[in-house]
């Protein structure tokens, strides 16, 4: 049995530039952190199964790959050439649809298990890109490349993306206190509303000419964050996810919601430096960056507010930032 695992991450600024439509006409670069929330996939070639055992929400038990309903497991096997008798079952600490990359995690762990399977020794960007290939090329996904890329090589990076299809990953070396007191300044909450990324991106997909200027100077953001970041400069960091989620809710209608909007203007109110909704948007985790003495206040503020909406799956998320990227935690093939 192969068990494989890959962080979920939080993208801080620069997010929708990693869209082709916008990165084939000027470059993309976004700036995340991975966290100690994973998907696991765990891979059990079973030569007496008369088929192959896909355990997740559901159960599918099928004779050919290709009759899999689960898009990412059977697109994976066919572009891999994974055709033998197996059980694959997928476990995360977060739903799909927190806006913490959880897709794009999933189908890493996949190509880094099944060509761990196959005897092949791909490189990190390897399996970035055949992640992307699948989610973006195969299954026609309207998303772009950070969440492959985050969830494969870990910890604190800038992505930078070209016309040409390369990828430009520039690690950033932050110190353990700096990376412990950033933690320290952040308070995360799953909203209780999940959603899909691609319903929110194809609408921004479509907007991306009329808002490149929009998109550009979200860009420009990632190099002075990452500067502030690193001088550990946490309420500069927090004005401009401030400033990134204003221009953000510019790029499409579903970018945020009634619900979303009065949870950001409490968090705000009580004294958060400054926050944005996670991933594409539209419901999933909600970010504030916040003076230490102040995040219990928010805490309680929002949570009310959660209650007045109605939102009863509303709750805090803790995170610690990790700087592993996928990895195999155990592998046991026996021939």
């Amino acid at each position: 049995m192969i068990i494989v695992r890959a962080p979920l991450r939080i993208s801080f600024v620069g997010g929708g530039s990693d869209l082709p439509d916008f990165y084939h006409m000027s470059p993309g670069k976004v700036i995340s952190a991975t966290i100690d929330k994973y998907v696991y996939v765990a891979i059990n070639p079973a030569p007496l199964l008369k088929g192959i055992s896909a355990r997740y929400s559901i159960n599918e038990n099928v004779k050919r790959v290709i009759d899999l309903k689960n898009d990412r497991i059977r697109e994976t096997m066919l572009h891999l050439g994974v055709e033998d008798n197996m059980e694959i079952g997928t476990f995360s600490h977060m739903p799909v649809g927190t806006g913490l990359g959880g897709s794009s995690s999933f189908a890493v762990t996949l190509v880094k298990g099944l060509s761990t399977y196959l005897g092949q020794r791909l490189d990190k960007k390897d399996i970035a890109e055949i992640a992307c290939k699948i989610e973006i090329d195969i299954l026609k996904e309207p998303i772009g490349k950070q969440d492959q890329y985050a969830a494969t090589f870990g910890g604190f990076n800038t992505f930078q993306f070209n016309s040409d299809e390369s990828v430009d990953v520039e690690p950033i070396l932050l110190d353990y206190k700096k990376s412990l007191d950033l933690e320290n300044h952040m308070l995360v909450f799953f909203t209780g509303i999940l959603r899909k990324a691609s319903s929110v991106l194809k609408e921004q997909k479509t907007n991306i000419p009329q808002k490149m200027d929009t998109l550009k100077s979200m860009v420009d953001l990632v190099e002075v964050f990452k500067k502030k970041l690193i001088r550990g400069d946490f309420e500069g960091l927090g004005k401009l996810l401030h400033e990134n989620w204003l221009k953000k809710k510019k790029l499409a209608s579903n970018v945020s919601n009634s619900e979303i909007d009065q949870l950001y203007t409490v968090g705000m109110r009580n004294g958060a430096w400054g926050g944005k909704v996670l991933g594409a948007g539209g419901g999933g985790c909600i970010l504030f960056l916040a003076p230490f003495k102040k995040k219990e206040i928010i805490k309680e503020a929002v949570h009310e507010m959660a209650k007045k909406l109605g939102l009863s799956d509303f709750k805090q998320v803790p995170i610690k930032f990790v700087h592993s990227g996928v990895e195999i935690v155990s592998s046991s093939l026996f021939n």
